[in-house]
């Protein structure tokens, strides 16, 4: 029997994965600037497993954006694929393409006790939607769907580009030198890695301070540290994050539960417990109430985009 390949291929890395047995075996990391294209980075890593062409039969692959048709361009790499040109060089019978999120959503379905920690505690309502959302490179935004006996639908989305909202007049002010600086505001504009900075800077800037920290990690840490305004970046973080998660709750019905992923929020996650997230989460005037018992998680399994390739792979009918 040939194997099945699975890949969450992001800006910077690749990671690859036999899926085998409803698990990953052979988990590998690739830089995706050292390689010329998707097929190369395959063949590179089947290589280093003593695996010859035509031994994988199918590949799933998660990728960043709305898939459809034979070509394929990735958004934050300068990576191509054909789906014909694909299946041709590696010589593989099937490939599928699932957007990240759909795939991180469909992670979720495979978590184990001690790849979470539990933000809101509550009950998932069964044949209930569940959020699932992201800050990392970008904001992922996902919806993961119950079907009963043991089958799940992630519904693919662009939800982290809806416009940020405001819910005080602080946060007016910050959206104001935001938008002088770039235009439109999205949630994607301050809920990512890049967005710590961007919030950090309208902050000096409403403030009248110099600003003087210039990476994520570098205001991360200041804020962990003490310092009252890199402490405020996050505060405001993870409000913006709460307010945007508790809008994707409303929107799709998602009492069953919601899932934080993506790289950033671990980095604070002692912060972000005790941070003011909850409560703008459910914070929705005369509809507060319908929070109540939602659950929240932050997710801490490492490699959940993998997973829900693999899941993905299991339910396709390619």
């Amino acid at each position: 029997m040939k194997l099945a390949l699975v890949g969450d291929i992001g800006g910077t890395n690749a990671r690859f994965a036999l899926w085998k047995d409803q698990r990953l075996e052979s988990i590998q990391v690739l830089a995706t600037a050292d390689y010329a294209n998707p097929e190369a980075a395959i063949g590179v890593y089947l290589s280093g497993l003593g695996l010859p062409p035509g031994s994988i039969g199918s590949v799933c692959l998660s990728v960043a954006g709305p898939v459809g048709g034979d070509e394929f361009r990735f958004t934050n790499n300068h990576w191509r694929l054909s789906r014909k040109a694909f299946c041709q060089t590696l010589q593989v019978d099937q490939l599928l393409l699932v957007n990240d999120f759909s795939a991180m959503a469909l992670g979720m379905t495979r978590l184990q006790p001690d790849d979470f920690r539990v933000v809101c505690g509550g009950t998932p309502e069964p044949l209930r939607p569940a959020v699932v959302i992201g800050p990392g490179t970008g904001l992922g935004v996902g919806t993961l769907l119950d079907l009963g006996e043991g089958r799940w639908m992630a519904l693919p989305g662009e939800g982290g580009h809806v416009d940020l909202p405001l819910s005080s007049l602080r946060e007016t002010q910050l959206w104001q030198h935001i938008y002088s600086e770039i235009g439109h505001v999205s949630a994607e504009t301050a809920l990512s890695g890049s967005g710590l900075p961007r919030v950090y800077r309208a902050i000096c800037a409403v403030d009248g301070h110099e600003p003087v920290l210039d990476t994520p990690q570098e205001i991360t840490a200041a804020g962990l540290a003490g310092d009252p305004i890199a402490l405020e970046v996050l505060e405001q973080f993870c409000c913006w994050l709460g307010r945007v998660a508790g809008n994707n709750v409303l929107t799709c019905g998602g009492r069953g539960g919601v899932y934080i992923v993506g790289g950033v929020v671990p980095r604070f996650a002692e912060f972000f417990l005790e941070s003011g997230f909850a409560r703008c989460f459910a914070d929705k005037g005369c509809m507060s109430d319908y929070f109540k018992g939602i659950p929240v998680w932050l997710v801490t399994a490492p490699y959940s985009g993998l997973t829900g390739a693999g899941v993905a792979l299991e339910q396709a009918v390619i």
